[in-house]
């Protein structure tokens, strides 16, 4: 049976609606995406995080869900933990998309039949803050020729000029992480679940 892990990679958030606190903030994200991956089926939850953010990994870890401290914070790294930790493939996330569909994480890993990598781009809010990926997926131990670019300097192009052959990457529906005012704005409170940002953003 294949082993999938889903992480949670707790990375860099440059910006934060007026008023919020940095830290409460970027808590909430991470929280809400956390909580998304520890409902999903046929994959196991985890936590990537460099030492510095250690502390934040603690507050939105899930009991016995695995936290991996890696030295960056790129997929690379992640992955590299979660071959060592007895995973056949894995997924990647940026920790700062808190409404996240769930069927976009099935669409990222469903590639991995076929293709060594699967690539889900960042897409644009309104106001174009969008940029770099959204996620990774990759059959494990990831390809030597995967570059240790971290999700806001990664892009599908570079990855397929890094492999030895375009159709190894595959491409995953994207979607967008909250990085700028013009993302926020496109929140739609009618969908469930991103409940930590949705009472920080109400309270």
């Amino acid at each position: 049976m294949i082993r999938r892990a889903v992480i949670a990679l707790l990375v860099p958030v440059p910006w934060h609606p007026p008023g919020i606190d940095p830290l409460a903030w970027r808590t909430a994200l991470a929280e809400d995406l956390v909580d998304l991956l520890a409902t999903l089926n046929e994959v196991e939850p985890a936590i990537a995080t460099t030492a510095a953010d250690r502390a934040l990994a603690a507050a939105v870890a899930w009991p016995t869900m695995p936290v991996y401290e890696v030295p960056a914070a790129t997929p690379a790294a992640a992955f590299a933990a979660a071959a060592a930790d007895g995973f056949d493939q894995a997924a990647v996330l940026a920790a700062d998309a808190p409404d996240l569909p769930g069927l976009l994480i099935g669409k990222l890993l469903r590639p991995l039949t076929t293709r060594t990598l699967a690539v889900a781009p960042a897409t644009a809010g309104a106001g174009g803050d969008g940029a770099g990926l959204l996620g990774v997926a990759a059959r494990l131990p990831a390809p030597d020729w995967l570059p240790d670019l971290d999700l806001d300097q990664g892009s599908v192009a570079a990855l397929r000029r890094a492999a030895p052959s375009r159709p190894q990457v595959a491409t995953a529906p994207g979607w967008r992480r909250l990085r700028g005012p013009s993302d926020l704005a496109t929140l739609d409170p009618a969908i469930e679940g991103w409940d930590a940002t949705r009472s920080l953003l109400n309270a």
